[in-house]
């Protein structure tokens, strides 16, 4: 039993403390100074979603992605398939769908985060045109329009006094045609470097928190699932328990309308008690209809929860008991709270993106230094600019390579104001992300209090309603001995079975909001301080020893394990099961 709790919000243990002066907000420490101004999730922080089934889970692994059935028979239900909390928790982790995109958005933002790494590195471009590149020319001239050319011929004497050829200048009409056939070659190298660029470190900075966000979406997208998958199963528990309870319901008004008729015909009572037996079994029809309707709605709930086989629907293997008892108290279920939530976490983050954003807009106003270094070569295979088409020699080749280093700088020294603009909306942005910020911790708190307030109804309610069903099933005995012996009437069977269908199922309701209570709790702190109980079981006499205290104030949470086990100890040993958040 959690005899540790701490008192309720708002009550003192001492006249001092009551007296004491409310706490300065203002003193309160920040969230960077905890948390940093960048946190990471630490790895184990959360248990790693399981990837494989055993091998008597193989057969539920999900169908593939697009997988579309046509057909009628590929979407009935073949098999009921009975499930453990554990099977079901592990069959979403492996199958969901949900789960598989939250880890796809991870590896994209890993992604996006080497992209931007890149720019520290060098980049080298390869370029070339005509890979070869054929060039044919022919161009024509107005004759009238073509000055002579000077043309040098040689008369083949010799000068006597320098023992050359003589040459001679001939003036002759100019060509008004010319033909150029080549082959060409061209192809460049160019390393570049940016030495000095103010958008690199802060686009680096904003991808790698954005990586982290990820992460962090993909813990809350897991612990998400973990919970709904949790309740759901809750939910089926308590749709079998209602089954359970209509069946029995309506055995009972079965046997009691037998009765009523026999005693009837006996001429022991009057149709009226007939008429009553026949409502009550009517009722209890409608009730056993309408808990078989929930129960196909849970389980189906569940398979699409679970991404199931498309014949195949889940049934819950176990009945619904306490998971356990909560040993944190209030307050250190808040303040768990807030150092374990991933969405602070990711807010803060998002703070950062914006600061990182805001100095990348700065930048486009900052001057860019680069180091260049080109490499070109060319080859020319041919001639161009020849007079006849018969007098190009294609072996006339050139060959040139060439090679440059340089520095470049860029610097945008007016932009109309639009680097200043972004960085305001930048700052503002990360303005907007405090103020979700202190919206979320106020929602996580009151989050953590619904949970534990309702955990602690539940409680109550699991005491109060456990009682009732027994007192219902000693009234319902009572009456029945009554109407055998002559002192009753049918209508005080008929009230008292009505009393404790209606008593069981407020039990399992109970039961239900407890055990989702508690999973909202694990999920919403990351405590998983549990005592464990044994299976509960009502027995049939109810105990006057334990008598019932009527609380008038407020208090403390109670363990929910003696409400389980009237004539049993808890168990007080640590629950030794996977941690599941």
């Amino acid at each position: 039993m959690a005899t540790g709790a701490s008192p309720v919000l708002g009550q003192h243990s001492s006249s001092e403390d009551s007296a004491s002066a409310l706490i300065d907000q203002s003193t309160l420490p920040a969230a960077p100074e905890l948390k940093g101004g960048r946190p990471r999730i630490k790895d184990g922080a959360v248990a790693p979603a399981a990837t494989e089934l055993p091998p008597p889970l193989l057969p539920l692994t999900a169908p593939p992605s697009l997988a579309l059935p046509d057909q009628n028979q590929q979407v009935s239900i073949h098999e009921l398939r009975p499930l453990t909390l554990e099977d079901a928790l592990l069959l979403a982790e492996v199958n969901s769908p949900t789960l598989k995109a939250a880890a796809s958005q991870t590896e994209q933002a890993k992604s996006s985060l080497r992209a931007a790494i890149s720019s520290w590195y060098p980049k080298i471009d390869l370029s070339a045109s005509g890979l070869p590149e054929y060039f044919k020319s022919y161009s024509f001239q107005n004759p009238d329009f073509v000055p002579d050319r000077v043309v040098q011929k040689n008369t083949g004497a010799i000068n006597p006094l320098t023992g050359a050829p003589e040459i001679r200048n001939e003036t002759r009409d100019g060509y008004n045609e010319r033909y150029g056939r080549e082959w060409r070659v061209n192809a460049s190298l160019q390393v570049s470097w940016d030495i000095i660029n103010p958008r690199r470190v802060p686009e680096i900075a904003a991808a790698r928190d954005q990586y982290e966000q990820a992460r962090d979406s993909y813990a809350i997208a897991l612990r998400d699932l973990r919970l709904n998958t949790s309740t759901d199963y809750f939910n089926l528990q308590e749709a079998d328990e209602g089954v359970r309870i209509g069946q029995a319901s309506v055995r009972a008004s079965l046997v009691s309308l037998r009765d009523a008729r026999a005693r009837f015909n006996a001429g022991v009572n009057t149709k009226l008690e007939v008429l009553e037996a026949e409502t009550q079994l009517a009722r209890d029809r409608n009730i056993l209809t309408s808990k078989l309707g929930d129960q196909d709605t849970s389980r189906r709930l569940l398979a699409s929860k679970l991404d199931l086989p498309q014949d195949i629907t889940p049934t819950a293997a176990t009945p619904a008991r306490p998971l356990g008892s909560w040993q944190p108290s209030l307050q250190e279920s808040i303040v768990a709270a807030f150092n374990f939530r991933e969405e602070l976490d990711s807010l803060l983050l998002k703070i950062s993106i914006n600061n990182s954003e805001a100095n990348a807009s700065l930048a486009a106003v900052q001057p860019v230094l680069s180091f260049v270094n080109t490499s070109s070569t060319s080859r020319r295979e041919g001639q161009s600019g020849i007079t006849s088409l018969g007098d190009i020699d294609m072996d006339d080749y050139v060959w040139s390579v060439q090679n440059s280093t340089s520095l470049r700088a860029t610097w945008r020294l007016f932009d109309g104001g639009r680097a200043r603009a972004e960085y305001r909306r930048f700052k503002q942005a990360a303005e907007e992300s405090a103020y979700r910020f202190a919206r979320a911790r106020d929602s996580i708190r009151l989050e953590v209090e619904q949970s534990f307030f309702g955990l602690r109804t539940a409680v109550q309610n699991i005491q109060t309603t456990g009682s009732e069903v027994l007192s219902a099933r000693e009234s319902l005995r009572l009456s029945q001995l009554r109407v055998q012996a002559g002192v009753s009437t049918q209508r005080e069977v008929v009230n008292n079975q009505r009393d404790l269908t209606n008593a069981e199922l407020r039990y399992a309701g109970a039961i239900r909001d407890y055990n989702t209570s508690l999973a909202q709790l694990r999920r919403r702190t990351g405590l998983d301080a549990l005592v464990s109980c044994s299976n509960p079981v009502l027995p049939s006499v109810k105990s006057v020893d334990n008598e019932p205290s009527i609380p008038i104030e407020p208090t403390p949470l109670k363990s929910v394990c003696p409400a389980m086990e009237i004539s049993t100890a808890p168990i007080d040993t640590p629950d030794t099961t996977r941690s599941l958040w």
